[in-house]
């Protein structure tokens, strides 16, 4: 295995460096090393959005976008993007749905106001078939108002979310979750609660193309995780060294290789994104600022921090036969002895479940790449996700076939088609 290993790291040194004389740009495992230490250490208290620990990340990551010589997002002072999100607590409840009244027992609200008061037509009424939780969590992401009526058959849904504490970001709709058996002909509804808000922050940079500087490329990963929970063995601190301490740390050294070689006629943008854990917050502001249109492609980087169930030297990637995005990277990995997969759990809908799923939906052609092991990853979401049990050597191998699978894309000379979905995804 040293042996393919040591193959592999000549061959994309080789593939790297070729290119132009310009090229100097290199992938450095100790630069992978050093961020990824950073971002997993017990100081940053695991990163939980909101909290001290990830205000610290957000320091150190907006210190590394300028030592990498990233320029802001256009229109942007620095690195940060903020927005605010707020979570309310329903205090009271009231309303009338075809004459029959309800209170706080039946009714949730998930809101940025205070004081709520819809009447008809001030939403969009859905009513979910029975078991349908596709249907259900979609509505969290819809961006008018929606009043979502769970009846009998959906009534364990509703006991569930009567204690999900989710937030909901400004400038968002509005969702209020009733439980009657009938779509109402009127209602009537108040409710009022109690917010707690807070500020969140992606930190995004961006190289400029050379060429074609409307066209975008962007590298993601997201830099929150779960800061404190239960205690294991005296241990509460979960440091998310893998999950995405990983990615984002592929998305600062895969700054910096671009930012030496400089040869990119696309331009390419590098974002690390807050608040996945909690409700892709942090993606879905940013692509509010994205235009879908002049977004080529999207390489979203999440765990990759240890093997594949293929070993060393592979990865695979989500909704692989949605758009041509996985063959183009393949294609310029010929040779390399790295492969990029179709994803294996089909089953856990990983592609709707990272920062991809916004801009995907939009119908960029927004991919997640990862190694993790969903069905056995024995530390996923546990306090045991820390720098020791990763491979950064075949992790930095990764970044270095990211890179080199990206030349086609970012030079311009391939553009992947763009995503397909089916009805109601």
């Amino acid at each position: 295995m040293r042996h393919i290993l040591a193959v592999s790291v000549l061959f994309l040194t080789m593939v790297a460096c070729s290119t132009s004389k310009k090229a100097s740009g290199t992938i450095d495992r100790s630069l992978v090393d050093r961020v990824l230490n950073t971002l997993a250490a017990d100081d940053m208290e695991g990163r939980k959005a909101p909290s001290p620990g990830i205000e610290k990340a957000a320091a150190f990551l907006e210190q590394e976008f300028r030592k990498a010589g990233l320029q802001p997002l256009p229109g942007a002072q620095g690195f940060r993007q903020e927005f605010m999100i707020h979570q309310a607590e329903n205090l009271t409840a009231e309303g009338d749905w075809d004459g029959t009244r309800l209170d706080l027992s039946r009714i949730i609200a998930y809101t940025t106001k205070a004081d709520l008061h819809w009447k008809n037509g001030d939403a969009e009424v859905i009513k979910p078939a029975a078991g349908d939780r596709s249907a259900i969590f979609a509505a969290f992401d819809r961006e008018g108002n929606t009043l979502l009526v769970l009846d009998s058959t959906n009534a364990n849904m509703f006991k569930r979310l009567k204690n999900f504490k989710m937030a909901k970001m400004d400038g968002s709709g509005e969702l209020v979750i009733v439980q009657a058996d009938n779509i109402p002909m009127n209602y009537d509804l108040k409710v009022s609660s109690q917010l707690k808000s807070d500020k969140l922050a992606n930190i995004a940079g961006m190289i400029h193309g050379r060429s074609r500087k409307e066209e975008n490329v962007i590298f993601s990963g997201h830099y929150d995780h779960l800061g404190y929970g239960k205690p294991v063995d005296g241990d509460s601190l979960f440091n998310g060294a893998n999950d995405d301490a990983s990615g984002t740390t592929a998305v600062v050294t895969l700054a910096n290789y671009f930012s030496k070689r400089h040869d990119n006629e696309r331009s390419l943008v590098f974002v690390a994104f807050t608040a996945e854990e909690s409700g892709g917050f942090g993606s879905r502001y940013f692509s509010t600022h994205m235009t879908p249109a002049s977004v080529v492609a999207m390489f979203n980087i999440e765990m990759i921090g240890t093997d594949s169930k293929w070993g060393t030297n592979s990865a695979y990637i989500t909704g692989y036969e949605r758009s041509d995005f996985g063959a183009i990277l393949q294609e310029d990995l010929q040779g390399s002895g790295f492969t990029f997969h179709p994803d294996p759990y089909p089953d856990q809908n990983l592609f709707f479940r990272s920062d991809n799923a916004t801009l995907a939906r939009q119908g960029v052609p927004a991919h997640t790449i990862s190694t993790s092991k969903m069905d056995s990853e024995k530390f996923y979401h546990t306090v045991n996700d820390e720098v020791g049990t990763l491979d950064t050597g075949n992790m930095t191998e990764i970044i270095k076939s990211i890179a080199i699978s990206s030349k086609g894309i970012i030079s311009g000379k391939k553009t992947p088609t763009r995503v397909t979905l089916k009805p109601g995804e």
